[in-house]
């Protein structure tokens, strides 16, 4: 119940340079009967801001009143990365000892914030909910921790889809949990939820 709202919430997203290059913002409205109305949207080019600040940004909303109060700040990415399984970042012996030693005990207080990464091989699903009328699904697999998020490629017309997909995330937070859930790509609609498991990273 509220003309000018304050949410105070920060989000990461991955920007990679091989994507568009345009961020889409859209503002809803949800009443007690779950009744949602579309209050506006508005679009930041993100290669027209300069890198490495943050960058204040108040957004008209196209075609209604209002305007949208924003920090951007556009970094290097570090520590992010999807690839082939044949492929693999860790594959390579000399990369894995490096990596041991760069967080061996001694180094340990050299850099506090680089808690470490988390590398996940998706690699299939088997025997998936059959969401469209002809039997079959268009699964594709997101991947959460913390408040980044990657996903796999769609298989389409497919309930044993594999995707041999390699992640890696930095770990902010060794409390954090690694959700990785499976959706059907449905068009222009949401998708539609086929599972989902959660998997603490203290139980890795």
């Amino acid at each position: 119940k509220s003309a000018n709202p304050q949410w105070r919430e920060q989000f990461d997203f991955h920007y990679f340079s091989d994507r568009k290059d345009m961020l889409d913002i859209e503002v809803w409205r949800k009443d007690n009967k779950k009744h949602e109305e579309l209050l506006g949207t508005c679009q930041v080019d993100i290669t027209a801001l300069p890198m490495k600040q943050t960058n204040c940004l108040e957004l008209p909303l196209e075609k209604h009143p209002g305007s949208l109060l924003m920090l951007i700040a556009v970094a290097p990415c570090t520590g992010v990365s999807i690839s082939d399984l044949c492929v693999c970042p860790l594959g390579d012996p000399s990369e894995r000892q490096q990596i041991s030693q760069r967080y061996c005990i001694r180094n340990s207080f050299r850099d506090i914030k680089d808690i470490g990464f988390l590398q996940v091989k998706v690699l299939k699903a088997v025997d998936l909910l059959a969401a469209d009328f002809a039997g079959k699904s268009d699964p594709f697999c997101v991947l959460e921790l913390g408040n980044d998020s990657l996903q796999t490629h769609t298989v389409y017309k497919n309930l044993n889809p594999e995707w041999n997909k390699v992640f890696t995330f930095p770990i902010k937070d060794i409390h954090d949990v690694l959700e990785v859930t499976v959706f059907d790509e449905d068009g222009d609609k949401p998708p539609d939820f086929l599972g989902k498991v959660a998997i603490p990273l203290l139980s890795v």
